[in-house]
């Protein structure tokens, strides 16, 4: 894979042909894979349990501290597990937007994958990625999102939509397969 520039060419590797996916990022991808990983992975079921309980919490402290009567407990708790699930919803959309600002002035991108790794090129930067960098991926009905390793929180997401031919998506999905644990 040359990682100068981060063009490479599509040429055949040991295992098979290197896929091309073009597309331009939205904020639904990042909505979508974020919800995803909030579903699916013990880290995203966390933050969005403790984004529900932190509110509930409040609410119990503040009806047990305040020898509130069993009505006040009762109406406490519904609006914070209101609150809460509103809490939830709303910074998975922020974060979602936030992500994808970071990520649209790329413009259109370019991802060319192999079983050695990815290049993605977008109008105004490119860089390599090895599979090493993500510890595994998990597919929604519109994308890959690939997971960031041990030690990193990052998340990549890949349209399917980008696919140049759809039997891409099926020689992405092997390649991944191949080279990252399926959640």
């Amino acid at each position: 894979m040359d990682t100068m520039g981060g063009d490479f060419s599509s040429q055949d590797t040991d295992r098979g042909t290197a896929v091309e996916f073009v597309y331009t990022p939205t904020a639904a991808d990042f909505q979508e894979a974020l919800r995803a990983r909030a579903r699916r992975t013990p880290a995203g079921r966390a933050e969005a349990l403790l984004i529900l309980l932190a509110p509930v919490a409040a609410a119990a402290i503040y009806a047990a501290l305040g020898d509130a009567v069993p009505l006040v407990w009762i109406i406490s708790l519904v609006l914070a597990v209101g609150i809460g699930s509103w809490g939830a919803v709303w910074a998975l959309r922020a974060t979602a937007r936030r992500t994808f600002s970071i990520v649209e002035p790329y413009g259109q991108c370019r991802m060319v994958a192999d079983d050695r790794g990815a290049v993605s090129t977008g109008e105004r930067v490119s860089f390599t990625l090895d599979w090493t960098v993500f510890r595994e991926y998990l597919e929604t009905p519109g994308l890959f999102v690939l997971l960031g390793g041990e030690r990193a929180a990052g998340v990549a997401v890949l349209p399917k939509r980008a696919a140049q031919d759809p039997a891409d998506v099926d020689r992405l999905r092997a390649i991944l397969d191949r080279n990252l644990k399926r959640r």
